[in-house]
């Protein structure tokens, strides 16, 4: 599938499709209606990169709650319905740059019109949310279970049900945590349209087991040049989600800028605490704007030669560590200047 090929859709200020950049989406753990918790944490997913946000609208408050959230942040905001169509119509009113539906369950064709002419009004696209766990019975016995096929079969259905209201500002999403299958639905589905699509493992799990799922079956879907926007869906702080998004787009090659950090995986010849001063370099070059790769290496002995792909790296030793720069040593410092030494090189940083 051809990227460029999907139709261009406005969220806010932000463009996806048409091969405009993959664009990193997370949605907030706090309740909607408690606007000043749930703005503070947009404000940390913005800063960690988060590039739209979707918040839950479960009731009256909640929808009240996006115009008072969307004056304080700095982000799209997609409203989440699930079955009150009223809910949608609210949070269009209240400002959602864009509202995520199931046509399915939101209460009939009546009621499904009635969204799509708010969000005619105001040009807010609609996307289609499908997952495996909601498949119509139907398709279920069709099928002979959930399958790829099935979830395909809905999504389309549900677009054909917008599309009949004479609408087609539309993103589609397709989720399973089944990640296999959700790979290929969206194989089967991407020849069948031209909508973006907005690609996730859905129920991945906890930051661990998540982010094992959601790399591959990301990978393996982005890497067939499938997808428009992403999330990594975990159970925890939803600014891992925007970190492992960010990480999986730049392995893939669809993404530049930031600081990628290797490390060695440590041995019996590591006199330093390799693991925690990995974690700490992490933690630090993330609020450095360099598209550079860093290395920490736990040898001395290995530490130069297997940092030489990166720009700069350090390696400790017993006592003291090295500085290194393409696979030269730079200089000698004591253990306990090593990180001071990297952020300092990287601060001052030219190529």
């Amino acid at each position: 599938m051809d990227r460029s090929k999907t139709k261009v859709i406005h969220i806010g200020d932000k463009v996806i499709g048409g091969g405009n950049p993959i664009l990193i989406q997370s949605m907030t753990n706090v309740p909607t209606e408690d606007t000043q918790r749930c703005v503070e944490q947009i404000l940390r997913l913005e800063e960690a990169g988060c590039e739209i946000i979707r918040c839950t609208v479960p009731n009256e408050e909640a929808a009240l709650s996006i115009s008072r959230i969307k004056k304080q942040i700095h982000i799209p905001l997609v409203a989440d319905i699930h079955f009150d169509y009223k809910m949608a119509i609210a949070a269009i009113e209240n400002g959602a740059d864009k509202i995520r539906i199931n046509p399915g369950n939101i209460g009939g064709r009546d009621k499904l019109e009635a969204v799509v002419r708010a969000a005619k009004e105001r040009n807010i696209p609609i996307r289609v949310g499908v997952n495996s766990g909601s498949l119509e019975k139907e398709l279920v016995a069709k099928y002979g279970g959930v399958t790829a096929q099935g979830i395909v079969e809905s999504a389309l259905d549900k677009v054909k049900m917008i599309e009949e209201c004479d609408y087609d500002n539309i993103v589609i999403s397709i989720k399973s945590s089944d990640v296999m299958m959700c790979v290929e639905a969206h194989k089967l589905i991407s020849p069948k349209t031209y909508y973006p699509l907005h690609v996730g493992i859905t129920e991945a799990g906890t930051v661990t087991s998540g982010n094992i799922k959601s790399a591959i079956g990301l990978g393996l879907i982005l890497n067939e040049g499938i997808g428009d926007t992403i999330r990594v869906s975990l159970t925890g702080d939803p600014v891992e989600e925007i970190k492992s998004a960010k990480l999986i787009l730049r392995t893939l090659g669809l993404r530049k800028g930031g600081i990628e950090v290797v490390s060695c995986p440590t041995c019996g010849r590591t006199k330093i605490d390799m693991i925690s001063l990995a974690n700490r370099v992490e933690t630090m070059v993330s609020g450095i704007d360099l598209d550079i790769k860093v290395a920490v290496m736990g040898c001395a002995v290995n530490g130069p030669g297997e940092a030489k792909e990166a720009d700069i790296g350090i390696a400790g030793g017993n006592g003291e560590g090295l500085l290194i720069k393409k696979g030269q040593i730079v200089k000698k410092v004591p253990e306990d200047k090593l990180l001071d030494t990297l952020r300092e090189e990287l601060l001052n940083w030219k190529e």
